[in-house]
């Protein structure tokens, strides 16, 4: 029986040692008093970096891909998701153009920069 006693204790030691040196979690908001500010003209950005991918002009593929992903509290693009693609290469476009953004400003909360989730839409549409 003591032998079973001392594992369990030293299985609970080693679990509490985990716990504590893992870093906590840091809170992404999705609302905040002060929204991430973008300092360029997005449009701008977007057609001077967006390239419609070959795939899907080949394929007639158009509509909205929607990217979600964080603007840190340092001004930094992480953390990016597809929302809603519409496949052909298009999503995997959107995701490396915001990925490649700029620095933005950050959200703030109570005086605070914080990170923030934002959410946004590109449209591909073929020219006729």
């Amino acid at each position: 029986m003591k032998p079973f006693s001392l594992f369990k204790l030293s299985a609970i030691s080693t679990a509490t040692i985990a716990q504590q040196s893992t870093p906590p979690r840091t809170q992404i908001y999705q609302f905040v008093e002060k929204m991430p500010v973008c300092p360029y003209d997005l449009m701008v950005y977007f057609s001077e970096n967006l390239n419609y991918p070959d795939s899907a002009i080949d394929k007639g593929i158009e509509g909205r891909v929607v990217i979600q992903f964080v603007v840190e509290a340092d001004g930094t693009i992480g953390s990016l998701s597809v929302f809603k693609g519409i496949g052909g290469g298009c999503d995997e476009e959107a995701l490396r153009v915001i990925k490649n953004m700029p620095k933005w400003r950050p959200g703030y909360n109570s005086g605070k920069a914080v990170n923030t989730y934002f959410t946004q839409p590109l449209s591909f549409k073929l020219e006729r």
